[in-house]
């Protein structure tokens, strides 16, 4: 009679079964993996094609002469790689083009519209998201997204809101301070109530730009993040504790405004206007949300090299910014296209070069080739410059932004 086979035996052809699954298993996947890669290769092939010849209009910012400079060469670069027509459409605010859509929409205007790809992000994204009015999701698909510094939670979630694929990350930001150490020293204050100090000390020395302005507005905010009794609640949209929240920043801006440049009475309009300021000598501080933007501005001769640069130590506020299409876009083929060319490696090094924008990369420099990785500058070594690794701070739920500036103006605005 013929008995169960010996233990070892047993096992011994158990694990050759198993392995012969696995090798099967894992062939199919290799396998499936290939067809997939090869038929998103295909599908993107088939994108450039349809791009080819297309016009898109591209409305983004225009109050920066080298971000004009920028989007003019990866114009020329489009065009010459893929022949797509890229028309950069000079907004002095987003919500310009955001408020285009909405018309459109209203219209009837489902298709051929306008608009084609947008730079976007926080309220505008928020506003356009929630009422359906961007195509997607598409971000995620393009084929330089695998080069995305996943590591940073700004990169798919645009202040609070997740993104999911409906903008694709252009560059990062952490709101920053510079000074003029000649008039601040080298130890210059590092939170809301040294810096208010500062401000008392040094009447008619300090200033920010005058919300609805981007930065002015994101002065507020930051302020908010560091003086309000919790954050917790900025993650969520603008509710009845609206003035308890915010009381010790209307406190904080109450005890500085008559120390401010023009006591207060009258603020730049925008980050430039400041810039100016701080480089003719009137003030001795600008705000900005580039890092680079002192070390840029100093390589230019705009501002003097006794810059320096600091960020509150309880945290800086810290956001990315987006292309996004719209619904009705009617090239939606270039869009993506230019989209994808404008976080390939070349055009965030061009772009992060403070010679030329000096806009931080969204792309993880430890995924890139060795020579991918030579494009991008050496670390700038001007003091001015920042490095992008401080702490970060969330960005208030988009709501925050409208109710902050609609306070300030009831607050500050009629003079």
């Amino acid at each position: 009679m013929i008995g169960p086979p010996a233990p070892a035996a047993f096992a011994a052809g158990l694990l050759k079964v198993l392995a012969v699954a696995i090798f099967v298993v894992a062939g199919e996947l290799a396998g499936s993996r290939a067809a997939y890669a090869q038929s998103a290769t295909e599908s993107w092939r088939a994108t450039e094609r349809s791009a080819r010849g297309q016009e898109v209009y591209f409305n983004a910012w225009a109050g920066d002469v080298a971000i004009n400079r920028y989007i003019a060469w990866a114009a020329r670069e489009v065009e010459r790689r893929y022949g797509v027509k890229l028309i950069h459409v000079k907004v002095a605010d987003t919500s310009e083009a955001v408020t285009r859509i909405l018309a459109e929409r209203a219209a009837g205007r489902t298709a051929r519209g306008s608009i084609d790809l947008i730079w976007i992000n926080g309220e505008n994204f928020a506003s356009l998201k929630t009422s359906h009015l961007l195509y997607g999701p598409w971000a995620e698909e393009v084929p330089n997204a695998r080069l995305l510094d996943r590591s940073d939670p700004t990169l798919t979630v645009d202040a609070t809101i997740a993104t999911q694929g409906y903008e694709l990350p252009w560059g990062r930001a952490r709101f920053t301070l510079f000074y003029d150490a000649l008039a601040v020293g080298d130890e210059p204050p590092d939170d809301p109530k040294a810096l208010l100090a500062w401000i008392r000390a040094h009447p008619g020395r300090f200033t920010y730009p005058q919300p609805p302005d981007f930065i002015g507005s994101s002065f507020l905010k930051q302020l908010l993040l560091l003086l309000t009794p919790s954050r917790e609640p900025l993650r969520e949209p603008v509710a009845d504790d609206f003035e308890t929240l915010t009381r010790p920043l209307w406190n904080w801006l109450d005890d500085a405004h008559p120390y401010l440049w023009r006591s207060g009475r009258i603020f730049p309009r925008s980050l430039s206007e400041q810039r100016r300021l701080l480089g003719d000598g009137e003030v001795d501080w600008m705000l900005s949300f580039n890092p680079s933007e002192a070390a840029r501005a100093i390589a230019q001769g705009e501002l003097p090299d006794s810059i320096r640069g600091t960020r509150f130590r309880t945290g800086a506020m810290s956001n990315s910014h987006f292309l996004a299409i719209p619904f009705n876009a009617r090239a939606k083929e270039g869009a993506v296209v230019v989209a994808n060319f404008l976080i390939s490696p070349e055009a965030q090094a061009r772009k992060a070069d403070v010679a030329r924008w000096g806009d931080p990369t969204v792309v993880e420099i430890a995924r890139l080739s060795d020579a991918q990785r030579r494009l991008f500058p050496s670390a700038d070594r001007s003091s001015a410059r920042l490095p992008a690794d401080s702490r970060r701070l969330q960005e208030p739920h988009p709501s925050w932004t409208q109710a902050l500036e609609r306070a300030w103006a009831q607050r500050y605005g009629a003079r």
